[in-house]
């Protein structure tokens, strides 16, 4: 379903414990291209996100990030994006000519999912009041850029998957 000159590409945006990357593993499989976690990558080649943050602040971690999307958008296959990653201009300008989808959660259901998961920006005294703070701050942006989006508050992973490769099919 893909080819080297016009590689698959589907893009998952979203906010923490939205499913993006259980989504975006099994849409992958379904749809035979490659699933890359740019977030992986970023460690992988630079070290924990925390530690890039303390040590060259937000606008170098930005930076690392955004080279990174672009090159999994080069590469093809389904590619799921850091929940901050929307914040950049530059990253949010490259998006612009890939299907994007924008996976959503509602609090309730986010709730379960952050619960002990050890996500350093959710550390405080009431770790879903930041995470509602947080997703309230970037859903503009996650609305600009998504050519649609799904719902995966109380839906099983896998019918949520089929429903998005059933969309990208039509897309192409």
């Amino acid at each position: 379903m893909t080819n080297s000159t016009d590689p698959l590409t589907l893009v998952l945006v979203g906010p923490m414990a939205a499913g993006k990357t259980s989504v975006g593993r099994r849409v992958a499989r379904r749809l035979g291209v490659p699933f890359i976690d740019t977030d992986k990558r970023i460690v992988a080649a630079h070290g924990q996100i925390p530690a890039i943050f303390a040590e060259h602040g937000e606008d170098r971690f930005r930076e690392l990030e955004r080279l990174a999307v672009a090159d999994a958008l080069a590469e093809g296959g389904v590619v799921s994006l850091g929940g901050g990653a929307v914040t950049d201009a530059g990253t949010r300008a490259l998006l612009g000519a890939h299907p994007v989808v924008f996976l959503t959660v509602s609090p309730e259901a986010v709730a379960d999912r952050i619960r002990g998961a050890g996500r350093p920006l959710l550390e405080s005294e009431d770790p879903l009041e930041r995470w509602i703070s947080i997703f309230e701050a970037r859903r503009d942006w996650y609305e600009e850029v998504a050519t649609a989006t799904f719902d995966t508050s109380r839906r099983p992973m896998q019918k949520i998957a089929d429903e998005i490769v059933t969309w990208r099919r039509e897309q192409r």
